[in-house]
């Protein structure tokens, strides 16, 4: 099915023809519209214009109001203070642009499909071998997913990257240790399940790093056993690819817990782009854009600068032959753009790294890996607080896992479940509580603009009040169990009904589902969705209350408010999809 045009559209198609007619020397002119609580709409693009023209804000207000015909799709304009325009539409044209989304057997409710999609490469969930993952992977990977629901669902080719850690000097550290206390290894490692296989691994690693940090000759030992890494000594990668098989399991397990499809191709480690470094380097170096400082091979940038004065550089290269992460980053740039062909690369990562990201996109355009074709693009975001506003931990000081915050979550969700359960199974309240617990989670992450830390509260997280995705849930299992209960009346839309005040505030909303998701999609900004559903949701209840369903006064009356609680339903749904928050029947 074709898209459906939004009334916002088709209202600012005619104004801005009827503007051109006004004032012809204009050319094409913006009304600036927006959704007012006067009108429908309100139009203040005329002052500005009239400004700049040199003419009367309201005579050129009252001309434009003449060139615009009222009928189908318009009630109403009239000109407001010094020359704004009110907007009111038709009932009709609210439930005829409606039943078009309605029609749509696709599933996608109107939303258009980009005509000419580029190529995204999305860099997220980047967690670290043989290490668990705490709460401070919880927003890159939930971020990360939402971006890539809402490119793909535009139309947007997009390939998704999991840039793990699991390369360096932690990892020759590591192995050494292993090898010399072989008897703290967890023998029964093999038939741990993939969390008890990791708990043994992060032990190991705490346990190699203290005698990493405290014994020097340990340390030299380590480093060597890097260069025995890098060199391809077999005993050696086969420790190493153990460490990564396992983590990977691990890492899986957590990401099915979240609710997230991971794939195995898209798992490109650092390691996996070993064989680039030293032709990066070269590169680099032979362009002018690195050059020798001390030994090591670095990249100065005019604009930065430390305390003291002296200019900051990129090192790509240590001085005693090794990589950092700029040669690695720099590395996949090049794959990412030359490989892959990307048009946009994004990388959703911590705020605290965005000095590194510039210093690596700058590199990048130097060398001309980046044109002005292709955009980098580093989606920071802010950090998980506790509720004393200070960064997230344990009662001891200790980061919180992943894994045991979400299985709170759902074990607070699932009491939430069973209190309000009418006729729930045992199993079903705790499949719900899942649903409910994840997605109270990732919710209260996507709810908040990327870039802004917020505060990890979860008794405000699993609330059925307030700007919550329980109350999004909620609203949806509500709107199901009115569509059960309706018997042989059917969704209808009636387009030749007057509606109520609350029936055309819900209409016009759902109506903008289409400009939310491309506007979320083109800002990689899932909030701007999320504030959508729960001012949607928060419209469903106010109709809710002001008007009747089952018991409406007419029969055409209960199938055009079913038809509103329905399409209420599926774009909830949907866009909830789009956050990766499951929407269940019942609750």
């Amino acid at each position: 099915m074709a898209s459906v045009t939004s009334l916002s559209d088709s209202v600012h198609q005619r104004l801005a023809a009827a503007l051109s007619a006004a004032l012809p020397q204009a050319g094409s002119a913006d009304p600036l519209l927006r959704r007012s609580d006067r009108a429908d709409f309100q139009a203040n693009g005329i002052l500005a214009l009239a400004k700049k023209e040199k003419a009367n804000p309201r005579e050129l207000a009252t001309q434009v109001v003449s060139g615009v015909e009222s009928g189908e799709l318009i009630k109403d304009v009239e000109v407001s203070g010094p020359g704004f325009l009110n907007i009111t539409l038709t009932d009709r044209a609210i439930t005829q642009n409606l039943a078009a989304r309605y029609a749509d057997d696709t599933g996608r409710l109107g939303v258009p499909h980009a005509e000419q999609p580029g190529t995204t490469v999305i860099d997220y969930a980047q967690p670290n071998v043989a290490k668990e993952m705490h709460v401070g992977h919880l927003r890159s990977a939930v971020i990360g997913d939402a971006v890539v629901q809402l490119l793909e669902f535009t139309g947007e080719n997009v390939v998704r990257r999991h840039h793990i850690g699991d390369w360096g000097t932690q990892f020759g550290m590591l192995i050494q240790y292993l090898e010399e206390h072989p008897h703290e290894l967890d023998h029964k490692a093999d038939e741990a399940s993939g969390e008890e296989a990791m708990s043994n691994l992060d032990r190991l690693y705490k346990a190699a790093r203290k005698l990493f940090d405290a014994d020097e000759e340990f340390k030299t030992r380590a480093r060597r056993r890097v260069v025995d890494l890098q060199a391809g000594d077999p005993q050696t990668v086969a420790m190493w690819q153990k460490f990564v098989d396992e983590s990977k399991i691990y890492f899986f397990s957590v990401f099915e817990k979240l609710d997230m499809e991971i794939r195995d191709a898209d798992i490109v480690g650092e390691s996996g782009y070993n064989d680039m470094l030293a032709e990066t380097c070269r590169l680099l170096e032979e362009s002018g854009v690195a050059v020798r400082s001390e030994g090591a091979l670095c990249v100065f940038f005019d604009d930065i600068k430390g305390p003291d004065g002296n200019p900051v550089p990129l090192i790509v290269q240590k001085s005693d032959g090794g990589y950092g992460y700029a040669a690695t980053d720099l590395s996949a740039i090049r794959d990412r753009v030359f490989n892959l062909k990307a048009n946009s690369i994004i990388y959703v990562v911590d705020a605290r790294q965005s000095l590194h990201f510039k210093m690596v996109f700058e590199t990048a355009r130097k060398a001309g890996w980046l044109g002005d074709d292709v955009k980098a693009y580093q989606l920071a975001f802010g950090t998980v607080l506790g509720k004393d506003g200070k960064p997230f931990k344990t009662r001891e000081g200790e980061t919180v896992r992943l894994v045991d915050l979400l299985d709170e979550a759902i074990d607070r969700a699932s009491a939430v479940v069973r209190e309000k359960a009418q006729d729930l199974s045992e199993e079903e309240i705790a499949e719900r509580g899942t649903q409910v617990g994840v997605g109270a989670v990732k919710y209260a992450d996507l709810s908040t603009s990327a870039n802004r830390d917020y505060k990890f509260d979860l008794d405000q997280m699993v609330s059925l009040n307030g700007d919550t995705s329980v109350y999004l849930q909620y609203a949806y299992a509500r709107i199901q169990s009115i569509l059960r209960k309706a018997g042989a009346s059917r969704p209808a839309a009636h387009p030749e009904l007057e509606l109520h005040e609350a029936e055309r505030a819900l209409g016009l909303h759902a109506d903008s589902f289409a400009a939310t998701v491309a506007e979320a999609a083109t800002e990689y900004a899932p909030h701007k969705l999320a504030a959508y559903l729960y001012q949607l949701a928060s419209l469903y209840t106010t109709f809710y209350d002001k008007c009747p369903v089952l018991k409406a006064e007419t029969q055409e009356q209960i199938e055009n408010r079913l038809f509103l609680c329905d399409i209420t339903a599926r774009t909830l749904h949907r866009g909830m999809a789009l956050l990766g928050i499951r929407t269940p029947e019942r609750l």
